[in-house]
């Protein structure tokens, strides 16, 4: 046992489950002008920004209404499930990203906001998104440019749209691609988020008996980046194993 964490298998990572990344977000401009990253929500998982340089925003877009927020370095911002959000790079925005329920981005908790007929079914919403990881890197920039571009068509879409209901309709779309990949969802959050609140819990616990064995089996973990400079949905990204 090694803090109490062996005593539920399969928990790693870093405290809360949480995933952490750093992301030098993409400078390409889109065809309305703004420079940026690629339009999207996730399902389950709250995000938070760090940033560490540059300059530049988020735009937001929920049931609420649309907002910008300026990022700046120091800044940091949040946002919940739900929340379609557009990164724009003003001058080399650098963030440090943190994610909830770390395993659970990386295994798709994300749909971007494609036009509807891409949203259809999970094979055409795959045929418009998926980058091969064997393609030459031009290739791969390539894809990752045009499923940028794609999404946001969609996106300015649903900005420009009256009324809640098109919003609505992304949301029960999204919900409907990921719907077959929610029980290997469930899986990761039990051996991750899950499991480290149990483990919270077991300490508390052990506190309330006296018993202080755990903090006996106290321990210190370093790790440098498992990738550097892979394509993400809003830039390069530098990436750490245990996120998966």
């Amino acid at each position: 046992m090694v803090n109490g964490f062996q005593e539920i298998p399969g928990f790693t990572g870093l405290p809360g489950a949480v995933a952490v990344s750093h992301l030098r977000v993409y400078d390409w401009p889109a065809a309305d002008g703004v420079s940026g990253g690629t339009p999207h929500l996730h399902l389950t998982c709250s995000e938070a920004y760090v940033v560490t340089g540059g300059r530049g925003a988020v735009q937001t877009l929920t049931a609420s209404g649309y907002e910008v927020t300026p990022l700046t370095p120091g800044t940091v911002a949040w946002f919940t499930p739900g929340t379609i959000h557009r990164l724009v790079d003003e001058g080399d925005l650098r963030i440090t990203v943190l994610m909830q329920n770390g395993g659970l981005p990386e295994a798709g908790d994300a749909v971007l906001t494609l036009p509807p007929e891409y949203l259809a079914d999970p094979r055409t919403y795959a045929a418009a998104t998926v980058v091969p990881d064997d393609a030459p890197e031009e290739e791969r920039e390539r894809i990752v440019r045009a499923r940028r571009d794609l999404a946001v068509e969609g996106y300015c879409a649903l900005r420009a749209a009256q009324g809640p209901e098109r919003l609505a309709a992304f949301h029960r779309a999204a919900a409907a691609l990921v719907r077959p990949r929610l029980a290997e969802w469930r899986e990761r959050w039990r051996r991750g988020a899950e499991a480290a609140a149990a483990v919270t819990g077991e300490q508390l616990a052990r506190l309330e008996r006296g018993d202080t064995s755990h903090l006996g089996e106290a321990v210190v973990r370093a790790e440098q980046p498992a990738a550097y400079g892979r394509f993400g949905m809003c830039g390069r990204l530098d990436v750490y194993k245990g996120n998966d």
